[in-house]
């Protein structure tokens, strides 16, 4: 039977096969042959600190026999709560090469988020940092007895100057790693069925679930991107590259670290976005690509005198995580000559799905893109996922590709519910044109897009039901030029209580909500808009602060 060629096949790179199919082979086996193409070549700079392929290939195998003599098996998981620092791509290695899975742990989650998803995936190991907003976050969980032991390391960036004691409870990575040195790298070929990754997303009731993404996962979608950018300057070995992007998130994971460790490129990692050290690092590295959420691109363009910096040695310009708007792709374009451009992708798919082409028409701007080469996506009615729609026709976007995960760990009804024959709902509304290029107009979920991370409005209004006085919340997300969208509470107080200020609010949700997921927003109310059946009703806010906004615009 001959597979009819999508409508956007047209727009791919001459020669590229819309029906691309990724090796079937492990992480493992990838990363064994890019650390013996690369060896001698610098693979991260950390604030004046270089790594070479071989160097992280070796600490990757000192931490792999660590793990192996503490206990570590194979398939067990081991939580990394790293932010962006040698340290990860080190342990995520090295967890791999002892033929474990990881589980990523954000820097941004609360105690209890941290202490949910540990249990939840029956982590056996949790590896942070020694600085107090890292190690702080274990005080007291490890008094639990159940709760698994935790290593930590040093960094003196993160620390800045100051004196990081291992606390109680607690060990010191070098415990871990000690006696170890030159262990071999011989990391086991793993089945591309067994799971590699962990990663949470949220859940239809507001508790965080982990998508199982598997060798074959991740290894198709880092081989689908190489494929579609092969043959570009900035795919080259040894090309600089910026890495700011959080390797906790799935898109600096794959389309970030991997993608280029799997190029022989050189990344500039650090530990968070600052947008004049970034513009400083262009200039003074030469960095040929940079990715980013919007976010990070409207800071650049707010620095004073952007326009007179030398962004000239800028190839490649990319965002994604959440909407583009308009007026900031335009101003980047005139300062930069480059088109910024974006994509689409989930936790669920290892970021694959969309991207935007060489060349994009600019009747085209505000589209998502086009979908990577051997992803295949349509839209779907959203009442009857069965039903195809026709081109600018509105509904549900769906997909299925090699990178697509399995399901969710411990969650086989969340997981049934995801996939209609065989292929992945992914909750985002939107439509296709007559030539293949996606939109996304919606969200079919309350998600809120805050910074480029998920925001979960139910997380929310859980820690906010915690506060003695609130008797009912609701959260939505609101429109924020900065974060995209942002959280507001609406808040019904107990008979009596006094309303409290915002601070006094983000005060109270401190040790119980990740910073990202802070309610920016407060008002009050005497009731919330009800449904006929008496549900409080998020939508019914929405269309409030909808029509409030127009007629402030008006």
């Amino acid at each position: 039977m001959t597979r009819e060629t999508p409508v956007w096949a047209k727009w791919y790179t001459e020669g590229k096969d819309p029906f691309y199919v990724p090796e079937d082979i492990c992480v493992n086996t990838m990363l064994k042959r890019t650390f013996e193409a690369h060896a001698d070549l610098v693979q991260f700079e950390y604030y004046g600190q270089e790594l070479t392929y071989a160097q992280v290939r070796d600490k990757a195998a000192q931490v792999a026999a660590g793990l192996k003599a503490a206990g570590i098996r194979r398939g067990d998981r081991v939580a990394l709560h790293l932010p962006n620092s040698p340290w990860h791509p080190i342990f995520f290695f090295g967890v791999l090469t002892a033929g474990a899975a990881v589980t990523h742990l954000s820097p941004l989650d609360a105690e209890q988020e941290i202490a949910h998803k540990v249990r939840d995936v029956d982590a056996k190991m949790v590896i942070s940092l020694t600085t107090p907003e890292f190690a702080g976050r274990f005080a007291r969980l490890v008094r639990q007895a159940d709760f698994p032991p935790v290593y930590l390391c040093p960094d003196p960036v993160s620390a800045q100057g100051r004196p990081c004691p291992v606390p109680d409870g607690m060990h010191a990575v070098e415990e871990l790693i000690a006696g170890h040195e030159g262990a071999p790298y011989d990391p086991p070929v793993m089945r591309t069925d067994e799971v590699a990754l962990l990663q949470f997303t949220g859940g239809t009731t507001g508790v965080p679930k982990a998508a199982i993404l598997t060798h074959g996962n991740i290894s198709a979608s880092v081989q689908t991107y190489n494929y579609g950018s092969e043959g570009e300057p900035t795919g080259e070995p040894g090309m600089p590259g910026m890495l700011f992007a959080p390797l906790f998130h799935i898109m600096g994971l794959t389309s970030g670290m991997l993608k280029r460790t799997m190029e022989g490129g050189k990344m500039h990692l650090r530990l968070r976005f600052d947008a004049a050290s970034v513009v400083d690092d262009i200039e003074k590295h030469g960095i040929v690509s940079c990715g980013g959420v919007p976010t990070s691109w409207i800071a650049i363009m707010q620095l004073p005198n952007i326009e007179k910096r030398n962004l000239s040695s800028l190839q490649f310009i990319g965002s994604g995580g959440a909407p583009l708007p308009k007026e900031v792709y335009n101003r980047i374009r005139q300062l930069t000559g480059l088109q910024l451009r974006g994509g689409w992708g989930m936790t669920e798919t290892a970021s694959n799905g969309t991207s935007v082409p060489k060349g994009m028409p600019d009747e085209k701007l505000g589209t998502i893109g086009i979908p990577l080469t051997g992803v295949q996506m349509a839209i779907v009615d959203m009442e009857d996922p069965t039903i195809r729609l026709g081109p600018n026709e509105t509904g549900e976007m769906i997909i299925k590709a090699p990178a697509v995960t399995v399901g969710y760990w411990n969650k086989p009804e969340e997981t049934e519910n995801a996939f209609v024959d065989g292929w992945l709902l992914t909750g985002d509304i939107g439509y296709m044109d007559e030539d293949g290029w996606f939109y996304i107009v919606d969200r079919k979920k309350d998600l809120i897009l805050s910074g480029g991370f998920n925001v979960y409005p139910l997380t929310i209004e859980n820690a906010i039901h915690q506060h003695p006085d609130v008797a009912e919340a609701l959260v939505i997300g609101v429109p924020d030029d900065y974060r995209g969208e942002s959280a507001k509470a609406f808040v019904c107080l107990n008979k009596g209580a006094r309303e409290f200020t915002l601070e006094e609010l983000q005060g109270f949700l401190a040790d119980k909500l990740g910073r990202h997921e802070m309610p920016r927003f407060l008002e009050f109310r005497t009731e919330l808009p009800r449904t006929s059946v008496g549900k409080a009703s998020r939508k019914m806010l929405k269309d409030e602060e909808r029509a409030r906004r127009e007629a402030a615009e008006a």
